[in-house]
This record gives C-alpha cells, sequence and structure tokens, in this order.
C-alpha cells in the first residue's frame, strides 16, 4: 500500500503540474485536424480502412451521444456483429482487456471509454497468446488531445421499476390444494374447512396470516438510482492529460428496517491518463485509475426467503395491544424485548422460523462490503527512425491490486410466537413463546477477505512505412506477459507468449497480413508446454479495380479471408491433470483378525503426451459501401474446430482400467474431444437524410450453429450419442401426457422413477424395452449456454433539428429453455406458485397442464423432459432516448459552451411467447426497467 499510494501521488502531481503547463500555453497551440479514426487491434492501431476480417469496432462516444449507456458492454451485441453479450462466435469465455490489461468489464464505465474492438477471428487474437483462444474484447480508455481544456459533466437521475414479481398462492388457496396434494398419496386433510375458511377472511392477517413477500406493505415501487461524472481534458504539444471522476448511488426496493438506511451501493472512480512528449523521439504515459466500491446490505437473503417460505408460517409482527395485561409474563417479555417496532409491534417467528428475513432486517444488524481497485499502467515509446525508418520501440508495464472484505454487525434477537383466543368475538393473544435472545455486542466481524493482483508487460518493436505510397509494410515482434494471482488459489492464472507480426498492401487494395505467436503453458507436462500459432489473412479491394472504379453503385467493395490455428489451454481445467494421482486417504483393506491398513489409491493415470487443445478455423469476410454511402455492409462467414478437448473418459480404455474396492482408477486425462462450429454475422447500416429529418438504421446479427463433431462415449442405443448433436443440446424424456388412471398405469411400460399415480407424466418408450429409464432420454434441442444462435440487433436513430430520437432493440432466437426451478418444479413442503392451479385432478384431466400434487418427491415428474421444455425465442426493445439540444438557447457570452438534456428507457418491453418468465426473476432481485432523466454540459 506504500508504494500504491507513492505512485498515486506522484500520477497526480505530474497530471497536475503538466496540466498547468499545457494550460499556460494553450493559445499557442493550434488544434490539429481530425485524423482518420484508427482501430485498435492487437498490440497496435490500424486504420479502419486497412483493417482485415473478424474484428468489430464501436465508437463508444458517439455512441454516447444518443446513447446513455450505465455499463461498458451495454446491448453491444446490437452494434458489433459476432458478438452475443456472451461469447464470441459461440466460443465461450472470450480475454477481455482494457488498455491491453486483462481486467473486468466492470473496471470501466462507459464515460470512460473511447473504443471497443471486437476481435473474433484467429488471425485478430493470435499475438495475444493462449488465454485469447476463444476471442478478445478490447476496450480503450480515452486519453487527452491538443486543444484548450474542456470540462464535459454529466448528471443523470432515474428509477429501477420491477418488471413482474413471481405469483404465489395465499394461505387458504395454499391449504386448500396442500389438503389435495395430501389426499392424492393417500393422506388426511391437515387443515380443517374452518381454518382455511378463517386465513381466507383476512380479518386478523395476525392471527392467520398470508404474507405475500411481493407487496407494497414490504417494497417500494421503485428505487432510485444516481450519477454524475466530470471529464477534464486537453493539453499541449508537450503533455495531454485526460481525468474521469465519477461518483454514483442506488437504493434498494425494500422499505422495512435496517434496509431503509443499510442497504444501497456507492461507486466512486477515479481515472488520469496522462501522455508525455520527453522528445522529438521520446514520449511516455502514466495511467492510474482507482474504484472505491461499498455496498450496504442487511444479514438476510431475502428475495431467496420470498421463494420459499410459505405464507402461513408466521406473522412477520405481533401487535402488542392484542396481548392480554393480566399475562404477567408476556408483558415481562414486551417489557424487555429490544426491539419494539413502530412502538406497537413484537417480532413474530415460530420455533422452526426462529430467524427469518423479516425479524433480520429489523434487528439483525447489517453488512457493509468494500471493494477497493487500484490500476496502473505506464509505458514508454521511442521512435527509431535514426536506425530505420518506420521503425518505433514501446515497452508498457501494469500493475493491478484489487482487494474486498465484508463488515458486518451480527446482531442476535427473540422472535415470539403467540398463542391466540377469542373472548367476545375478540381475538387476543393469551400467552407469548419466546425463541432466541436480543443482543447487540456492537462488535464489527470481518469476513469473505480477498485480494487479488494482476501484473503485465509488454516489449515491442513495431515498424510502419510506406514506399512511394504503393508498397505498405508493417512488422511486430513481441514479448508479451501477464499473471492473476488470487487469494486461497494456489496457482496464478498467466500467460506468456512471443508474437511476430507481418504485414503488406499495395496500394490499399491487395493484402497479406501474417500473424503468429509462440505461447507456453504450465498447465501441460515438460516437452509439451510449448506451441506455435500461426495465422494469416489476405485481403481484396475490389473497388479499386478497374472493372469497379467510377460505378455508381458500389463507393467501396472488399473481400478478407482467414486461416489459422491457435493452440489454447484455455479448457484445460485445472494443472497437473497430466499426472498420475496416488492416494493413501481412502480405503481401509481389513484382514481376518479384525485389523487393518489403509489401501493405497491410484485415482488417475499419467498421460506425459498431453498437448494443446487447438482452434482451427477459416473465415472468409466481406465489406463494403454502396449508394455514396447510402448502404453500408460488413460480414464473415467461419467455419472453426476446437480439436482436441481433454476429458477423462472411461470409454477409451478397458474396463479393468477401473476397479472395485479399494476403488482405483488408472484412466488418464487425454486429448479428445472436438467441436465444430460454423455460421456467419452480418452488419448492416442505412444512413439517409429525408426532409429535414436525418435518418439512421442498423441491423446487427449473427447465426451459428454447434456440432460435437468427435466424443468418446459408449451408448446401448444409437439415438442417445452425443456426437453429431448440438453441443449445448438439452436431453431429456418425451412425454405422452398424463396417466389416465391406474389401468392406464398397468398398461404402460414399467417406469422406475419412483412409483407413478393418475395425473403423473407418462413418458415414451424409446427402444421398445418395456422400461422408463435413462436410456429413453434423447435430444431435446439446443440450450443456451453460449447464447441463442441467432442474435439479431436493431438500432434507429433519426435527427431533426435540435431533437434526436434514438431506440434499440435486441433478439434472441433457435434456443430452448427447462422450466426447471423451483417456481415449477413444486413437491412435498414446497411453496406453491400459481402454476400449480392448471394441475391434474380426475375433473381437469382433459385440460390440466401441470402434473397432480404431492406431499412426496416427485422424481418422475420433475426431471429433464419436453414437458418442461419452452422455446426461449425473445425480441427486448432494450432502449428508447429522446434527446434536445439546448446549446441554441444559451447567450453569446456563455460558460456553458454546450448544453443538451436527455430522456432514456431501459428494458422496456420483452415480446416472447414466455415474457412472463422471460422477465421473472426466482430467488433473487426482480429485473427492472430503467427510467432515466439526464443533463450534459461542455464548459
Amino acid at each position: 500500500m506504500k508504494h500504491i499510494k507513492i505512485l498515486m501521488v506522484t500520477c497526480g502531481l505530474v497530471a497536475s503540474e503538466l496540466a498547468v503547463r499545457a494550460q499556460d500555453t494553450i493559445i499557442t497551440v493550434t488544434p490539429k485536424a481530425p485524423e482518420r479514426q484508427a482501430v485498435q487491434v492487437a498490440f497496435r492501431k490500424v486504420d479502419q480502412k486497412d483493417l482485415l476480417g473478424g474484428v468489430s469496432v464501436v465508437d463508444v462516444p458517439a455512441q454516447m451521444k444518443q446513447n446513455y449507456m450505465t455499463y461498458s458492454l451495454a446491448n453491444m451485441d446490437a452494434w458489433a456483429n459476432g458478438f452475443n453479450g456472451n461469447s464470441m462466435w459461440g466460443m465461450g469465455s472470450y480475454l477481455l482487456v482494457i488498455d491491453g490489461v486483462p481486467r473486468d468489464a466492470g473496471n470501466v464505465l462507459p464515460t470512460e471509454i473511447a473504443q471497443i474492438s471486437f476481435l473474433k477471428g484467429v488471425n485478430a487474437v493470435a499475438l495475444f497468446g493462449s488465454r485469447a483462444g476463444k476471442g478478445v474484447v478490447y476496450i480503450t480508455t480515452k486519453r487527452g488531445q491538443e486543444g484548450a481544456q474542456r470540462i464535459d459533466v454529466r448528471v443523470n437521475a432515474g428509477m429501477h421499476v420491477p418488471k413482474v414479481y413471481p405469483k404465489y398462492l395465499g394461505s387458504a388457496e395454499y391449504m386448500t390444494l396442500y389438503n389435495e396434494a395430501r389426499r392424492n398419496d393417500g393422506l388426511t386433510d391437515l387443515y380443517s374447512d374452518a381454518t382455511i375458511f378463517n386465513y381466507a377472511s383476512g380479518k386478523n392477517p395476525y392471527r392467520y396470516p398470508s404474507v405475500d413477500y411481493y407487496s407494497d406493505q414490504y417494497l417500494k415501487k421503485a428505487l432510485g438510482r444516481y450519477d454524475v461524472t466530470a471529464e477534464i481534458s486537453g493539453g499541449g504539444d508537450k503533455a495531454r492529460y485526460y481525468t474521469n471522476i465519477g461518483y454514483q448511488t442506488a437504493g434498494s426496493l425494500l422499505k422495512f428496517g435496517e434496509a431503509i438506511k443499510n442497504d444501497r451501493i456507492d461507486r466512486l472512480n477515479l481515472r488520469g491518463n496522462v501522455d508525455i512528449t520527453l522528445s522529438d523521439y521520446i514520449s511516455c504515459n502514466v495511467d492510474a485509475t482507482a474504484i472505491f466500491y461499498t455496498g450496504k446490505g442487511v444479514n438476510t437473503n431475502y428475495w431467496g426467503s420470498a421463494a420459499t417460505l410459505r405464507p402461513h408460517r408466521f406473522a412477520p409482527l405481533i401487535p402488542i395491544d392484542m396481548v392480554e395485561p393480566d399475562d404477567e409474563a408476556s408483558q415481562v417479555f414486551i417489557k424487555n424485548s429490544d426491539h419494539i417496532i413502530d412502538g406497537k409491534y413484537l417480532l413474530g417467528g415460530t420455533q422452526l422460523d426462529q430467524t427469518n428475513p423479516f425479524a433480520a432486517i429489523y434487528a439483525g444488524g447489517n453488512n457493509k462490503y468494500t471493494s477497493r481497485q487500484f490500476q496502473f499502467n505506464t509505458g514508454i515509446q521511442a521512435d527509431l527512425r535514426n536506425l530505420l525508418k518506420g521503425l518505433t520501440f514501446r515497452g508498457t508495464f501494469a500493475v493491478d491490486y484489487n482487494a474486498s472484505y465484508n463488515l458486518a454487525f451480527n446482531n442476535t434477537y427473540a422472535v415470539y410466537a403467540p398463542v391466540w383466543n377469542n373472548y367476545a368475538g375478540k381475538d387476543l393473544i393469551s400467552s407469548l413463546t419466546r425463541y432466541g435472545q436480543d443482543a447487540t455486542p456492537g462488535v464489527q466481524n470481518v469476513s469473505n477477505s480477498w485480494y487479488s493482483q494482476t501484473i503485465s508487460a509488454t516489449t515491442q518493436f513495431n515498424y510502419v512505412n510506406s514506399i512511394r505510397d504503393k508498397h505498405h509494410l508493417s512488422a511486430v515482434l513481441l514479448m508479451n506477459g501477464w499473471q492473476q494471482k488470487e487469494s486461497a488459489v494456489y496457482h496464478a492464472t498467466s500467460n506468456a507468449n512471443l508474437g511476430l507480426q507481418l504485414g503488406y498492401n499495395f496500394k490499399h487494395t491487395y493484402y497479406a497480413d501474417f500473424s503468429g505467436a509462440l505461447v507456453h503453458s504450465a498447465k501441460l507436462p515438460e516437452g509439451n508446454r510449448q506451441a506455435f500459432s500461426p495465422t494469416v489473412s489476405l485481403g481484396w479491394r475490389l473497388s479499386n479495380e478497374a472493372f469497379l472504379r467510377g460505378n455508381a453503385v458500389v463507393d467501396d467493395l472488399r473481400l478478407t479471408a482467414s486461416a489459422g490455428i491457435l493452440h489454447t489451454d484455455l479448457d484445460i481445467t485445472n494443472y497437473y491433470l497430466y499426472q498420475g494421482v496416488y492416494t493413501v486417504l481412502g480405503s481401509w483393506y481389513g484382514w481376518k483378525d479384525g485389523s487393518g491398513i489403509q489401501a493405497t489409491e491410484s485415482r488417475r493415470g499419467d498421460n506425459p503426451a498431453m498437448k494443446f487443445p487447438k482452434r482451427e478455423e477459416i473465415s472468409v469476410g466481406l465489406e463494403g459501401s454502396f449508394f455514396k454511402g447510402l448502404v453500408k455492409v460488413d460480414g464473415n462467414f467461419f467455419v472453426n474446430k476446437i480439436t482436441g478437448n481433454i476429458i477423462q473418459a472411461a470409454a477409451l480404455f478397458p474396463s479393468y482400467f477401473t476397479t472395485g474396492f479399494p476403488v482405483s482408477s488408472f484412466i488418464p486425462f487425454v486429448n479428445y474431444n472436438d467441436d465444430k462450429r460454423i455460421g456467419f454475422d452480418f452488419n448492416v447500416g442505412l444512413h439517409k437524410k429525408l426532409g429535414e429529418v436525418d435518418w439512421t438504421l442498423g441491423v446487427v446479427g449473427t447465426y451459428y450453429r454447434t456440432t460435437a463433431s468427435k466424443r468418446a462415449e459408449v451408448y446401448e442405443d444409437k439415438y442417445q450419442y452425443r456426437q453429431g448433436k448440438s453441443i449445448d443440446g438439452i436431453w431429456g424424456l418425451q412425454s405422452l401426457g398424463f396417466f389416465k388412471d391406474a389401468s392406464d398405469i398397468t398398461n404402460s411400460p414399467s417406469q422406475t422413477f419412483g412409483q407413478v399415480k393418475p395425473g403423473d407424466i407418462k413418458y415414451k418408450d424409446q427402444n421398445g424395452d418395456g422400461v422408463i429409464n435413462t436410456r429413453d432420454e434423447v435430444f431435446l434441442g439446443k440450450g443456451g449456454w453460449f447464447g441463442a444462435p441467432f442474435t439479431l440487433g436493431v438500432n434507429l436513430s433519426a435527427q431533426w433539428k435540435n431533437f434526436s430520437f434514438f431506440a434499440l432493440g435486441t433478439g434472441r432466437f433457435g434456443a430452448y429453455g427447462m422450466k426447471n426451478s423451483s417456481y415449477f418444479w413444486i413437491d412435498g413442503e414446497d411453496k406453491y406458485s400459481i402454476v400449480v392451479r392448471d394441475r391434474w385432478t380426475p375433473e381437469t384431466q382433459a385440460t390440466a397442464k401441470y402434473p397432480r400434487l404431492t406431499t412426496f418427491n416427485s422424481d418422475n415428474n420433475f426431471r429433464s423432459s419436453d414437458f418442461w421444455l419452452y422455446k426461449a425465442n425473445r425480441f427486448d426493445l432494450a432502449k428508447v432516448q429522446v434527446s434536445y439540444d439546448m446549446t441554441g438557447l444559451l447567450g453569446a457570452k456563455k460558460l456553458v459552451k454546450e448544453l443538451g438534456v436527455y430522456v432514456s428507457g431501459f428494458n422496456l418491453l420483452t415480446l416472447s411467447a414466455e415474457r412472463e418468465l422471460m422477465e421473472m426473476n426466482i430467488g433473487s432481485e426482480p429485473q427492472t426497467r430503467f427510467y432515466n432523466l439526464g443533463v450534459k454540459a461542455l464548459f
């Protein structure tokens, strides 16, 4: 921490001094003409017109003018083709870097971002090494520019409004249906008609509670969110600076007890990026970021309890005025209680609910999660043109520290269970039973202490030169490495590689690029820890050819093709998998005399030949502009295979590689499984001015199909083989409706998932063996592990005078989901949701949509099957914003140079056959719509 403080102070002093000097000389600086947009790719920037395929780029500052965002990657799948929010081209987890250093997307806010590059193709990511095998999201933060100092201020105030809450039955309906469930099981009713009537009447909610955890008695209609950001930038030819200071805060939906003041989040971020020109040959940068995050909360999981606690269990509060005055013991409890709520209630509970979410929020104390992040980048660049024209050197070093911990005041409390009576028609509490003790120790407890450290360094030589403005050459030779250490994790996550890039283009017409990396991984055995990943890209600008030059339709048209092999250890789940494992901590071998010794057991075999899995890929891209900029198109078609994925599979080895008792296995981890993906992405933009309105329409999409092209498996039935099916497929039974009666059960195949009765789900016997078991499971459809196979984004903007309108929608199509949460799979003592209203009964068997109710385990009904399958197709209206530029209303002599206001709405509408399910969270905070009012100003 000492070194961090010194570095922060130093960075601050340097930034301040340079800012003052730059400001003193600013009137002599002539701003440069805007340069052609350069796109950040792997360890270099490339002119956008020379960018080869497999890369998408988003200009975030341009977006923020009409599309205020709260998260760095918000709705980026509607802007970047090939990115679906979870993965690139459906490959899974990607590498995210901020200014070249592996970090989290939440470490940077949209106001700090200059550009986001989405590197998808093998040629685009090769220089990043092994850990980038599934793509890279490269976030570049803003930097200061020569010119007068500018101060941009943005203030937002908004509110989150819950979309939908889960719907559960009230006490009376629950009791009625629970009695039905018991009768279905051959048991007697548990609740009498009189009891159900009392709970239904609502005449005394303290004696006959029907607790709705989602009512406005406990929850607000909305929670507020506020943020303010100030950006200060400027500088001269010697130094440029960019500073971002931001603060945001958000409250809670809970509106009682400790949650009123101790359930909110606060985030303060400070960023300073300084660029210094030391001489004509040497320049450097010094960047520092600090993020202070605090989340205050209550000592309970309210939302988890809301999904599990049945409504009749207890009344959260017990009214003191209903306790009989003559009950001396109860009056003593009242007098000595530390928690009299609102001066008139005791905390309610039962022997089984001595701790409950209401009592915990009122009296259980509070906690505070604290996170502190410090990030430092520094780099130096030397122009070596005296050695070779176009040659430069750049070295970077970065170190990040992240620490978090939880502080909590853990109080204990007493809850009270009342014994009720009724005198002359009036309900009174004749006695109270106390469970627990009130205690407020005042001791702050520290828990969940965690830290991480990232160190990153790069050394590289870059060469960029043009010969007679025809032959354009580029080259990069680099050494890159980074390491992330985390508390309680023995092995750090590391990446180390050498990289080489060689590029050539002739008159911006014919392109060739080679990018390769020598990678290293400690997850592999010695001798196999290094591998070389070669890739190549070719490009041809057809619009420069004589047959298209001057064409009235085609402004620009280019084809690209890429191919390569990347060696990656991303899917190697742990270290030392190549080593055999023996243990003496397992079974005991007994002798006849009653004594015994511990057995030495083999748990897996050696594999000294284990090697890197490989991503092998071919892609073809097209980009073009047509009709004088009216239409712009960018797209890629790709085929890739990830081969040699590491598995431990008994199917590959003889049966004697595993033994009975003592249990031993000699089966090693081997390179075997292969996955294949084939698909395309596209980005089509239209820009046209119609009358006084300037219109822009963009349509972005990605489609891919995954195949498990090679698997180690042995099944008795061909239809169960995973090979040839979708990688993230859903497997389960095919349902045939419900059993109608006992005769139907008798005449059906034998059931192995527990005893069945009329109203239980009936399954298809796929192999005709007369038995329903796991051998009858079949492929049901594609799941959503890597996202829906078809992702669609639509963005529309219109500019009229000082008004602008923006709308954005996103779609997900082609995947399936399973209704397998506690909201749908209900048996035993579970809480009943409204789905049970459609249950099977002898009277409703023709229309029933839900199995019969039971108080036993329902293993037969609640298992993966197409009965619970649903299509997860959806289209979301993700954003609408209306903005107004008020600059023209300002006077001639004005402190404020620009002024604008905007109103926006987020996550406004979902169109789907399963809309309510899509918008509903079970056991966690609800999804929300967000309405925002913002003001931005330039000083």
